[in-house]
C-alpha cells in the first residue's frame, strides 16, 4: 500500500507525482494544497491555524475525515500525521511531500522523523521527496540502491554512529568503515543503475538529488 502524506510545504517544491497513491494525508496547508492541485483528501488533521477561515472550511467540505489538534502540543503537525498513517497502515510505504523548502527547525524535525523509537520499525518504509531530493532511510544490512529517473548525484548520511559501513558500486567506495558521528558521504554517484552499501549498527539515509 502507498500512502502519500502532504505537509505544508509549498507546492512548488513538490516533485513530480505520476503515480496514484491509496490514501492522501494533508498536513496541516498540505491538505488545502492537495485540493487547490486536484488530488483526493482522504485525512485532514493538524491544529490548520495557517489555513484562513474559508481555507478551513474548503477543507472540512472536502476531506473523508478530519482530526483537529490543539495549536499548543508535544508533537508537530507532520508527527501526529505520520502517527495516524501507521497506525491505519502499518504495512504502507508513506511518501512524505511538503516537508522540505521552509524553516529550518521544521526541516530537521522532518529529516529526524524516522529516528524516534515510534518510528524507528517503520524508518525502511518512509520517504521524503521533493522536486531535488529523495530520502530513504535504512536499517542495518545490506542494501541495493536503484538509480532514479533524472537524479545525478548519491548521498550516504549517517544519521547517528555507524558501524562497518561499506559502501560499494559507487563512483566512491568506503572500505568498511566505523563512523562515530552524524556525517554525510556526499556527492557521490551511481556508475550504473544500482549500488551497493551495508553496515551493522545504526542508521544511515540516502539521498538521490540533482541540480
Amino acid at each position: 500500500m502507498q500512502v502519500l502524506l502532504v505537509a505544508g510545504g509549498s507546492p512548488e517544491n513538490w516533485p513530480e507525482l505520476q503515480n496514484s497513491y491509496d490514501c492522501y494525508v494533508g498536513i496541516d496547508r498540505g491538505a488545502w494544497y492537495l485540493l487547490q492541485n486536484n488530488f483526493p483528501l482522504d485525512l485532514a488533521i493538524g491544529d490548520f491555524d495557517s489555513l484562513s477561515v474559508d481555507e478551513k472550511k474548503q477543507v472540512e467540505q472536502a476531506t473523508n475525515e478530519l482530526i483537529q489538534a490543539p495549536a499548543e502540543k508535544d508533537d508537530t503537525d507532520t508527527q501526529l500525521g505520520l502517527c495516524q498513517a501507521i497506525e491505519r497502515y502499518p504495512e504502507a510505504t508513506i511518501t512524505i511531500i511538503g516537508a522540505t523548502g521552509g524553516r529550518l527547525d521544521h526541516l530537521l524535525a522532518n529529516l529526524w522523523l524516522p529516528l524516534e523509537p515510534r518510528f524507528k520499525p517503520h524508518a525502511q518504509k518512509i520517504i521524503i521527496w521533493d522536486r531535488q531530493n529523495h530520502v530513504t532511510y535504512y536499517l542495518p544490512g545490506k542494501h541495493v540502491i536503484t538509480k532514479m529517473d533524472k537524479m545525478r548525484y548519491l548521498a550516504y548520511c549517517c544519521l547517528t554512529p555507524v558501524t562497518e559501513l561499506s559502501i560499494q558500486k559507487s563512483k566512491y567506495e568506503l572500505e568498511t568503515t566505523d563512523v562515530s558521528q552524524a556525517t554525510s558521504y556526499a556527492s557521490n554517484e551511481f556508475v550504473s543503475d544500482t549500488a551497493d552499501f551495508s553496515f551493522s549498527t545504526g542508521m544511515v539515509a540516502v539521498i538521490q538529488s540533482k541540480d
